[in-house]
């Protein structure tokens, strides 16, 4: 018997306007920080509460993403406003060993939990008024597809989220709008109406 085909569910992806939105609406330094680099590095939950002080290079503006999936090590991108944040974060906190932190039952410094996390962008996004589904992930799919959108090739984009396959990485081709020309309703083109009209 043929296996049936499971459908493919398209990620969600916020807009860029939505992406400033979701950091703006925090309130604290360490919460708009932890949603920059979610969003900014393509980071999945697990790997944004792994970071270690010594994982964060400024120099070469780099982060090394340790045990991301499939136990797999991975070198990201830090971005000038991230860096200007990360030392101005140190700064003020003095995390001693994780970059995010949390305390356990015993009074402990450990990783800032998972529902730590999830509950940040939570919040974040109930306070930005986003009617869409926000989770971690969903910056995760919005920063692979912005980055396609912004010029940068699949394979590339592939290393950078730690794909091991290249499959997982095309999905964000049905999402981005990149160089085909970008899709339109024919009825503006029928009424010559918005920015499509010739």
């Amino acid at each position: 018997m043929p296996s049936i085909e499971k459908p493919k569910k398209l990620p969600v992806v916020l807009n860029q306007a939505e992406v400033k939105q979701l950091i703006k609406s925090t309130t604290l330094l360490k919460h708009s920080l932890l949603i920059a680099l979610l969003y900014g590095c393509g980071l999945r939950c697990s790997e944004v509460r792994n970071i270690q002080l010594k994982d964060i290079d400024f120099e070469r503006k780099s982060l090394f993403v340790r045990a991301g999936k499939g136990r797999k090590d991975r070198m990201g991108v830090l971005g000038d406003l991230q860096i200007k944040g990360i030392k101005k974060y140190l700064a003020a906190e003095k995390p001693p060993k994780w970059l995010f932190t949390g305390n356990n039952s015993s009074g402990e410094i450990v990783p800032l939990s998972k529902q730590g996390v999830q509950w940040v962008v939570r919040q974040a996004r109930k306070k930005a008024q986003i009617q869409k589904e926000v989770t971690t992930h969903t910056l995760r799919h919005s920063y692979a597809t912005h980055l396609l959108e912004m010029g940068l090739d699949i394979m590339t984009l592939k290393d950078l989220l730690g794909h091991a396959d290249i499959q997982s990485t095309l999905v964000y081709l049905h999402v981005s709008r990149i160089d085909k020309q970008l899709a339109f309703s024919p009825l503006d083109r029928l009424y010559n109406y918005g920015s499509q009209k010739k």
